[in-house]
């Protein structure tokens, strides 16, 4: 499936935006897009279910969505391209950059648990109450409702199933040979948790914890987010 993408400028690199979970291309990395698109080709995908890539098909979300993407990029004519992911948008980096190693210049993850919690059940629970409250609100529901094309709703209840996280693909990162950048916000004790997890295990994982933020990292401390990844790209080769 080929997704609905907007671009924006004209540098020789590219960097793909991978917004998170019931966002899309443009509602997403509004300030990082900004920041960085004088100097880099900004593309800027709907992934499966959201915006305007309409789709019935979400199972398997997290392959579909990088093969997806990998078509995208070939229809775009982007050989390779630095991956920027936020949650669920660092889900499916995380999964393309494995399935499409050649693809991946490098990739920068947020909102991502290394390991599956020991709570994770009531954590998931309680998530799963969270997202149930959005159908009470009419301002949301018209507000998701213009955001996307295709059945909003059926992505809440996708992220609801007992098993939905990819806890076996964000445990092993080794078939990912880029250089990769794991920011956490403060505010997120499991999160945290990956800034040691994941140099422990691998020498090309670059860490950064981000203060006065949580999980959206990228949305609550835009500026340091697009900071700390421009650093993290200067010392990319």
């Amino acid at each position: 499936m080929i997704l609905h993408t907007e671009s924006f400028g004209k540098g020789v690199e590219a960097i793909v935006f991978l917004h998170s979970g019931l966002q899309t291309g443009l509602s997403d990395f509004e300030y990082q897009r900004n920041y960085f698109k004088e100097h880099y080709r900004i593309i800027l995908p709907d992934l499966r279910g959201h915006g305007d890539s309409v789709s019935t098909e979400l199972d398997n979300i997290f392959e579909r969505n990088a093969q997806d993407l990998a078509e995208t990029l070939d229809q775009l004519g982007i050989e390779t391209a630095h991956i920027v992911g936020a949650s669920f948008g660092a889900l499916v980096g995380i999964v393309f950059a494995k399935r499409f190693p050649s693809k991946v210049k490098s990739l920068a993850i947020s909102g991502v648990t290394a390991e599956q919690p020991d709570n994770w059940e009531q954590l998931r629970e309680q998530e799963a109450r969270n997202q149930q409250q959005i159908f009470e609100y009419e301002e949301t529901n018209a507000y998701f409702d213009q955001l996307h094309k295709g059945d909003w709703r059926k992505l809440i209840a996708l992220g609801q199933q007992r098993d939905w996280y990819p806890f076996e693909e964000t445990k092993d990162l080794s078939a990912i040979a880029a250089p990769i950048l794991y920011l956490a916000g403060e505010g997120n004790p499991n999160e945290t948790k990956g800034v040691q997890y994941y140099p422990d295990k691998y020498d090309h994982v670059h860490v950064s914890v981000i203060p006065f933020a949580s999980h959206l990292v990228h949305a609550e401390q835009a500026e340091l987010h697009a900071k700390t990844f421009e650093l993290f790209l200067s010392r990319i080769d």
